[in-house]
């Protein structure tokens, strides 16, 4: 029973981490810019305002910074199925095999924005890096729970 609830624990901190990473983390910063999956804001004087992806590399690297962004919600969709169903005393066998795909996924395509981004000089990984690693190694165990766990 304790063992139900730390799986569903796992799993929705995962979801909140893809969530959180792809939607408002920010991966890299350079000076004022603050580069991400979903797009890039310029911060000066307390005030951010949102720029595109678009002018800061070519256009693969935004292909993959979109794909990363679809990935991780798709994850996060179906990591909280997965602790909801945990959580009503199931067994999702089928949603956690689906984790693992969505997860999968997330893992490649986010390595392509990784690999393909920008030379920048000055840029640095910020905590939206930190936070998607994080989520797609909670949410890998969350499914291996799950699929270890006996009906």
């Amino acid at each position: 029973m304790k063992e139900r609830w730390l799986i569903a624990l796992i799993a929705l901190a995962s979801a909140a981490l893809f969530a959180i990473s792809v939607q408002a983390g920010h991966w890299w910063t350079v000076e004022t810019f603050e580069l991400g999956p979903f797009g890039s804001r310029q911060c000066s004087n307390g005030e951010c305002r949102p720029l595109g992806l678009a002018g800061i590399a070519n256009a693969r690297w935004v292909r993959f910074g979109m794909a990363t962004w679809a990935a991780g919600m798709v994850a996060m969709l179906v990591l909280v199925v997965l602790a909801a169903a945990i959580a009503g005393k199931r067994t999702p066998r089928t949603v956690a095999k689906m984790g693992m795909v969505a997860i999968a996924t997330a893992l490649v395509v986010g390595a392509g924005f990784v690999v393909l981004r920008p030379e920048l000089p000055g840029l640095h990984a910020d905590r939206g890096l930190v936070m998607f690693g994080v989520a797609i190694v909670l949410g890998a165990a969350a499914t291996l729970l799950v699929l270890r766990r006996r009906a």
